[in-house]
């Protein structure tokens, strides 16, 4: 029986789910193709950190909720995306203790998806940018034509944590990552680990 929760049938990962803490909240701008794929790793973020959510894209209707919380002087917003010539990406510093809480806000899309994203938001363009310079390549395989030098999701979020100091975080999102990767190929072949 499939699970429920990680969408497996023969090896639920559930188990293996940390619970994880962090200094700043995450926002999934997630687009309504990526949303339905069993390949998304936005989910392991949004199971493993509370302070994490999905905002649905919609050309034509920006989620009103991200709108309003990027109004909110209490935070700092960020997009996290590359730099390109307009948009210079600033390295990310946390505020300190009585000033704002850092609001990171991802695009979860394919990388063709995502730029089409943003030049199809001008509420999007007007948000400084962080763009992630990773330690390692991406190990995500599930998805044909990937770019090299890009991260998915849930790696997008690992690298986040570290450049957060939060290293026992990041590793742990790093291992629950890895096992996914290993299940998803088992799991869809029809067999246990």
């Amino acid at each position: 029986m499939t699970c429920l929760r990680c969408g497996f049938k023969f090896n639920c990962i559930c188990a293996m789910e940390p619970q994880l803490q962090s200094a700043a909240d995450f926002v999934l701008l997630t687009h309504a193709r990526e949303s339905s794929k069993d390949t998304n790793t936005g989910i392991l973020m949004t199971r493993t950190l509370p302070s994490c959510r999905v905002e649905m894209w919609h050309r034509t209707q920006p989620p009103q909720a991200l709108l309003n919380q990027l109004q909110d002087p209490s935070y700092q917003a960020w997009l996290v995306f590359p730099s390109d010539e307009q948009h210079l990406a600033t390295p990310l510093t946390l505020p300190t203790p009585d000033s704002t809480k850092l609001l990171l806000i991802i695009i979860d899309a394919t990388w063709q998806e995502a730029r089409k994203m943003v030049r199809k938001s001008p509420w999007l363009n007007q948000l400084p940018r962080i763009a992630l310079i990773p330690e390692n390549t991406s190990s995500y395989s599930l998805r044909r034509n990937q770019q090299p030098g890009h991260l998915c999701t849930c790696e997008v979020g690992i690298e986040l944590l570290k450049q957060l100091h939060h290293p026992q975080a990041a590793q742990q999102l790093q291992d629950y990552f890895t096992h996914f990767i290993e299940i998803y190929h088992a799991d869809k072949s029809g067999h246990a680990k």
